[in-house]
């Protein structure tokens, strides 16, 4: 079984208002999605289905994707990235001070996030629920007695999952079995648009997953490339 990580195009922050967390792409987001699609139906064809979160950018990014193979999207709203604080009539600048200043707090302060906005911790417990419950309906589950051991009820299965930097990095670290931590998304750091892949190998009778590739942007000319300084 494979699963497809990818991350939403560039978000469209600048002329959208700072408050305003359900942001479209910019026509360089647009143009890296069609690039993504693209690159997945030559090289990752064919996928069973594509999984999204309903945040406007992951949604315009899997859209192309869909298109050319010819699937559905199944949408699910627990693969939102950790929810900001609303920063309404507050500058890009502000905002950016304030993410600084929150990064140089003791460790142990993390899990409580940003004030006003969404915990790690419900960040975490949210995006490793979701995914949980994803993979249980498709046959894929934790191995009751073995710690980082699954079992893999259809090992054919290729499944892209388009959703955020954050996101995926919570669900990576599940899968690999990396003890939580409310910095994980500094631990995985995917680019826009980049593709990060993991396989389920047998192993020990059950199964185990590798991570394959990570942060994948060869489908991206340089001057395409983005990632963002910040969460989002």
């Amino acid at each position: 079984m494979e699963l497809l990580f990818v991350r939403h195009g560039e978000p469209d922050w600048t002329t959208a208002e700072i408050d305003r967390a359900d942001a479209p792409l910019t026509d360089r987001g647009r143009a890296q999605a069609d690039l993504t699609a693209r690159r997945i139906a030559d090289e990752f064809a064919p996928l069973s289905e594509i999984i999204a979160s309903t945040a406007r950018r992951a949604q315009e990014t899997a859209r192309p994707i869909a298109d050319r193979m010819g699937l559905p999207i199944e949408s699910f709203a627990g693969l939102v990235e950790l929810g900001i604080p609303s920063w309404s009539g507050m500058t890009t600048t502000m905002v950016r001070d304030t993410f600084d200043q929150s990064f140089n707090r003791p460790h142990a302060e993390w899990w409580s996030g940003i004030a006003g906005g969404e915990s790690f911790r419900d960040f975490h417990e949210r995006v490793t629920g979701t995914m949980l419950g994803i993979l249980s309906d498709r046959g894929v589950r934790p191995h009751p007695d073995h710690d980082h051991l699954w079992s893999v009820e259809e090992p054919g299965r290729r499944i892209a999952i388009v959703s955020h930097g954050g996101t995926a990095a919570v669900a990576m670290a599940l899968l690999l079995g990396a003890p939580p931590a409310p910095w994980e998304w500094k631990r995985f750091r995917p680019a826009h648009a980049s593709l990060s892949k993991l396989a389920a190998f047998p192993f020990a009778e059950s199964c185990v997953w590798s991570l394959q590739t990570f942060n994948d942007q060869e489908h991206l000319p340089e001057d395409v490339r983005t990632r963002a300084r910040y969460l989002p």
